[in-house]
C-alpha cells in the first residue's frame, strides 16, 4: 500500500507502516490512501484524486469534518484513530471525577492550609467503607474510553451501570442500559461521566431536565464532546446546588472564555482538552492503518471506519 502523510510528518507512525511493508509517496496521485495529521480541515487538500481510496484521519473526532463537507455519504472512505485515546483519556476522567471528589480545585482557590466544614462537608470518596452502600457510576457512551474506564474503576468497589445505543450487555458493567432510557440512570447515580461523541441525538443530552433528575450530591464528569452539555444549565446547576460538581476536559464553547462563570466556581474542575495529544495518536495509528488497509483490500468495513450517518 502507498500512502501520504500530510499535512505533518509523524515519523513514529511511519516507522510502523514502514516495516509492516508499506510505501511512503509524496504525491497523491501514487497514493491509495492520505494520511491526514491535522485537526483543522483547512490543511486538507483542496482536490482528492480517484486514486485514493481512502482517508486515514489521525484523530477521534469527525463532527467539525463532516460539518465542513469533508466526510460525506457517497465520498470518500474515512476512518478515524477509534481506540488509540481510550487510555489516556479514561484516566484522564478518572482524575477529574476524584480531584472534584476530594475538593482540590476548592482547597486551592481558599489559599488557607486549614481545612473548613465547607470543605469537610464537600468532599465524596469512590470507595464505600463498611456497611456503607457501593457507589453507582453511570458510564454514559460504553465505546473504548468507556470500557477502559470501567476497568479501572473496579478496584473502587462501586457498582457501574453502562450506556450505549444498543442496551447489550457491556464486560466489567454491573448493568447496562440502552440509550433510549439513558434518563432512567440519572436519579441513582452518583457520578456521572460522559464518553459518548456528539451527535443529534446526543445534542445537550445533559440539560436542566436531566441535571434536576440528579441527585443534588451527584458529579458530573465529561471526556467525551462539550456539546453534549448544555453549559448554561450546568453554570446554574453547581451554583444553585442542583448538583454537586463537575469535572470538565471537553466544554462548549471551546476555547472556554477566560472570564467565564465556569473558570470561577470551586466545584468545576476543568482542564482544557488535554487529556490525549497527537504523540498518543503516533504510537497507535500505524497498527490502525495496517487493520484498515487489510480490510479495505478484502472489500469489507475497515475497523475504525467512520459512519456519516451517526457522526463518528
Amino acid at each position: 500500500m502507498k500512502y501520504v502523510m500530510h499535512p505533518h510528518h509523524w515519523e513514529i507512525t511511519a516507522r510502523d507502516l514502514d516495516a509492516a511493508g508499506h510505501e511512503r509517496v509524496t504525491s497523491l496521485d501514487e497514493a491509495d490512501v492520505l494520511i491526514f495529521t491535522s485537526g483543522n480541515p483547512r490543511d486538507f487538500p483542496e482536490r482528492l484524486p480517484a486514486n485514493i481510496g481512502w482517508v486515514q484521519y489521525g484523530f477521534t473526532g469527525v463532527n467539525h469534518l463532516i460539518k465542513r463537507g469533508l466526510i460525506k455519504g457517497g465520498g470518500v472512505r474515512w476512518c478515524n484513530t477509534a481506540g488509540a485515546f481510550a487510555m489516556p483519556v479514561a484516566e484522564s476522567a478518572l482524575a477529574l471525577l476524584l480531584a472534584q471528589a476530594h475538593q482540590h480545585k476548592a482547597a486551592g482557590m481558599q489559599r488557607d492550609w486549614s481545612k473548613n466544614e465547607q470543605l469537610d462537608a464537600a468532599q465524596a470518596w469512590l470507595y464505600s467503607a463498611k456497611g456503607q452502600d457501593a457507589k453507582e457510576v453511570a458510564v454514559v457512551g460504553a465505546g473504548g474510553i468507556g470500557k477502559a474506564l470501567i476497568a479501572m474503576l473496579k478496584p473502587f468497589g462501586v457498582r457501574i451501570v453502562a450506556v450505549n445505543r444498543s442496551g447489550r450487555e457491556v464486560p466489567g458493567a454491573d448493568r447496562t442500559v440502552p440509550a433510549s432510557e439513558v434518563s432512567s440512570v440519572w436519579p441513582t447515580a452518583d457520578f456521572v461521566v460522559l464518553t459518548m461523541p456528539h451527535t443529534p441525538e446526543t445534542d445537550k443530552l445533559i440539560g436542566r431536565e436531566a441535571l434536576k433528575a440528579m441527585k443534588d450530591s451527584a458529579i458530573l464528569v465529561n471526556v467525551g464532546r462539550g456539546k453534549t452539555v448544555d453549559t448554561d444549565a450546568l453554570v446554574w446547576a453547581l451554583e444553585s446546588g442542583e448538583i454537586a460538581g463537575a469535572g470538565l476536559e471537553v466544554v462548549d464553547p471551546e476555547p472556554l472564555p477566560s472570564d467565564h462563570a465556569l473558570w470561577g466556581l470551586p466545584n468545576c474542575t476543568i482542564t482544557p482538552h488535554i487529556a490525549a495529544n497527537s504523540s498518543v495518536a503516533m504510537w497507535h495509528l500505524g497498527e490502525i492503518v495496517n487493520a484498515n488497509g487489510a480490510a479495505f483490500a478484502a472489500g469489507e468495513t475497515m475497523p475504525t471506519e467512520v459512519d456519516p450517518e451517526r457522526g463518528y
